[in-house]
This record gives C-alpha cells, sequence and structure tokens, in this order.
C-alpha cells in the first residue's frame, strides 16, 4: 500500500488567521466567541457564533479584488489553501505533475445572498401574512435583474473545490462532499484512498464552511442545537460539562498538502506526519441523533485502528467530536469506552470546538491539523469551561488548561448529522 504523509498545512479559524496564531490561542485556552456581527441577530434565540472577525483576503493572495463578490466559504478556502501550498513547497517542485495533482474538499453550501433573496420575495409577494404568496413569473423576471450571478453560483458546496483546481494548475481528481460535520475529515479520508491506489501522487483536502448567517442560525436554532447563552459567549461552548445547552457556529477553513511518501521523499520536502488510518461508517439511525449505543462512532474507531494496525493502547490523544450537545458528548464517550476498554480511562481526549465552535463541514479538517501540532509539539490543547462535569462523561478531557505529553499517535472523531461517521488517525512520520 502507497503510503500518504503531510507536507503542508493551512488554516483560518474563530481563533487565528493562520496556523501559529490558531496553535497559539488553542494552547492558550483562549475563546473565539462573541456576539454575532455579520448579521443582526438581535431577535434570534442564539446571538453569538465563533466568527473569523477582520478576515481579510488580500492578506494571503494579490488579487484578493477579483474574489469580492465570491461567499466566506471560498475565501476562506483560498487563505488557507494558499497557506498549505505554501507550507508544503510543492509549487516549486519542478518534477510536479499537475495532472496527478488533485483537490478534495468537503466545503459546506455558499451562503444565500440574503438581502437581495428577501427583498426580491417581498416584492414580488402577493397577499399578506399567512396567504400571502409569491407571484413565480415576477419572481423570475426580478431575479434576472435583481440577483447576483456569481453569489448565486456559489451557493454550490462544489465551486471552492473548482476555484482550488483553477489557482494552482491541479488537474488531477476533483471532488467535493457534502457529509455534515463529517465532511472534510471525510474529505481527507477519500483523498488518501485516491493516493493509496495510485489516482495521484498529491492532493488538496480539507474544507471550508461559513453557517453564520440567517438561513443557518435559524436552522440550527429550530433544531434546538444551539447554545442560548448569549451572556456569557466565551463560556458557552462547553463540552463534557453538566450544564452544556448547545454548540456554538464557527467558520473558517482548514487544508492540508496530502502527498505520497517516496513523492515527497524525492523532492526533500518536510513531513508532518503520515495519515495511517481511516473509519468511516453510518448509524443507518436518525438524521440529527447519534444512535443511542454509539454504534457508528465505535465501528468507525475501529476500522480506523484496525487499518492503521494499531491497538487502543497505541493512541496517545483523541480529539474528541466534542460539540457540547447533550446527545452527542454523552454518546461520544460511550463509544470511546465501548472502542477503547479500559484505555479510554488513560488516554487523554479534548474538544478544541470549546474554543473554536463548531465549523461544520470545516471542523474535521481543522481537528485534523490540531492533532499534527499536538504530534509535532507534545502539548495538548485543553477543554475549556468543563467547570462541572457531566457524571456519564467520566474520562479526562483535559480541562482547563494545555498539558505537556509525548504524543506519536492522534486519533480525531467528526461525527455528523445524517449518522455520519468518521475516525482518521494521524502519527507521527518515522521512516
Amino acid at each position: 500500500m502507497r503510503r500518504v504523509v503531510v507536507t503542508g498545512m493551512g488554516m483560518v479559524t474563530p481563533v487565528g488567521r493562520d496556523l501559529e496564531s490558531t496553535w497559539g490561542a488553542l494552547l492558550e485556552g483562549r475563546s473565539g466567541v462573541g456576539r454575532i456581527s455579520l448579521f443582526d441577530a438581535e431577535t434570534f434565540p442564539t446571538k453569538i457564533a465563533a466568527e473569523a472577525r477582520d478576515f481579510d483576503l488580500a492578506a494571503y493572495v494579490d488579487d484578493a479584488d477579483r474574489w469580492a463578490d465570491h461567499c466566506r466559504n471560498t475565501q476562506f478556502a483560498i487563505a488557507a489553501a494558499r497557506m498549505a501550498v505554501d507550507h508544503s513547497g510543492i509549487e516549486q517542485y519542478a518534477g510536479l505533475d499537475r495532472a496527478r495533482f488533485g483537490v478534495y474538499l468537503g466545503s459546506g453550501e455558499g451562503q444565500q445572498d440574503f438581502p437581495r433573496f428577501v427583498d426580491l420575495v417581498n416584492r414580488t409577494s402577493v397577499g399578506r401574512g399567512v396567504g400571502a404568496q409569491v407571484d413565480t413569473a415576477a419572481f423570475t423576471r426580478g431575479g434576472l435583474e435583481t440577483l447576483h450571478p456569481i453569489r448565486e453560483a456559489e451557493q454550490e458546496p462544489g465551486t471552492p473545490a473548482g476555484h482550488l483546481a483553477s489557482i494552482f494548475g491541479a488537474r488531477g481528481p476533483n471532488a467535493n462532499c457534502l457529509t455534515a460535520c463529517a465532511a472534510s475529515s471525510q474529505a481527507i479520508g477519500e483523498a488518501v484512498e485516491l493516493i493509496r491506489r495510485g489516482d495521484a501522487d498529491v492532493m488538496l483536502s480539507g474544507g471550508t464552511h461559513s453557517m453564520i448567517h440567517p438561513f443557518g442560525v435559524t436552522g440550527f436554532n429550530l433544531l434546538t442545537a444551539l447554545s442560548t447563552r448569549n451572556d456569557e459567549p466565551a463560556r458557552a461552548s462547553r463540552p463534557f460539562d453538566r450544564e452544556r445547552d448547545g454548540f456554538i457556529l464557527g467558520e473558517g477553513s482548514g487544508m492540508l498538502i496530502l502527498e505520497e511518501l517516496e513523492h515527497a521523499k524525492a523532492r526533500g520536502a518536510t513531513i508532518h506526519g503520515e495519515v495511517v488510518g481511516y473509519g468511516s461508517t453510518a448509524d443507518a439511525f436518525r438524521i440529527t441523533d447519534s444512535h443511542d449505543e454509539g454504534r457508528g462512532a465505535i465501528a468507525c474507531m475501529r476500522e480506523a485502528l484496525a487499518e492503521a494496525g494499531l491497538n487502543p493502547e497505541d493512541v496517545d490523544y483523541i480529539n474528541a467530536h466534542g460539540t457540547s450537545t447533550s446527545v452527542n458528548d454523552s454518546v461520544e464517550t460511550l463509544a470511546i469506552k465501548k472502542t477503547f476498554g479500559e484505555t479510554a480511562y488513560r488516554v487523554p481526549i479534548s474538544s478544541t470546538k470549546s474554543m473554536m465552535g463548531h465549523l461544520i463541514a470545516a471542523a474535521g479538517s481543522v481537528e485534523a491539523i490540531v492533532c499534527l501540532l499536538t504530534i509535532r509539539d507534545g502539548v495538548m490543547p485543553p477543554t475549556i469551561n468543563l467547570e462541572n462535569p457531566d457524571p456519564e462523561c467520566d474520562l479526562d478531557y483535559i480541562p482547563h488548561a494545555a498539558r505537556r505529553k509525548a504524543v506519536d499517535v492522534a486519533l480525531t472523531n467528526s461525527f455528523g448529522f445524517g449518522g455520519q461517521n468518521i475516525a482518521l488517525i494521524l502519527r507521527r512520520y518515522a521512516g
């Protein structure tokens, strides 16, 4: 089997605009949660989110004006990908075959051009109140005049992958999966498989997403999935805590350069870690609830361990899905216990969503990068706000402060609405 290593990383998150600023904030236990500024959320049950504040694409690329009408998903993706490509040095390699350089993302749907859309609906509605209807002929005519073609196209989840292929001349496989909160972890796993079976030598993989807009917040509020701890934004995301009341929407992007080992060695690349395990399962249960016995989560972790040829006691750190919802945290804890046995009580676990919020489709790729940085530096980020431990969540979640420990093997979990479950195992590269 061809081995796959990581040679480049880049990310934009609510706590940092690049790799090292994000990592520094996580180790300090700094929260990126605050009042929503991207739209007026004062009438919403949830008024807080983890925004990538002060993000400016011009800090990463010279042609930022070209992307001014593109959505935040695309702009985050371009910034994170630019950093990952530069970090890898792959563009300087004269032997790079662009036909064997691909892109596989787990990107979310783009943002609705909400102001234009609402204005158009209002202008083409007949009647008022419950009985109001939209005049579809007038809506169509008005849409051709009013709606912005680029912003409408940007709603398609696959557009960031296409943009990145164009920017970097990646003519190999190009795909996007949108399996909710598992998307970018699944994209990384599938990109690894493409390299393993010989369909590509290099893949730019990861995810990008922002749902901090009226439709996104409305949808999750209707599901009662978001925290409403509006008066204490920095303390609102509290995975595994008895008083958790929902997750915090985050936004951003994480990108990795995945490379076949011999290809990386041939160009003298710096290797930041190796992807050795990938597990992918479905709960086959409900759309928004995990199976109450954790069967899908257990199966995907066991799959990843088996593929990596590792035992539970070989895992030094787990980056939990850890959303701060009642069901997820208790079921994930149960699944870790059933997968790891007594080792579950000895392996350190943390949820970086306690600081960054939940980046939805982009969450898994950012958390995979966190695992690689943990391996690099021998320090594990904390779970903040774990003040009142839930009796059902009784494992070692690294509360409050980062902890030093040599880490050679890290596992990261991503569980998505719809019942998708992904586990990735990353290992220190040892030749």
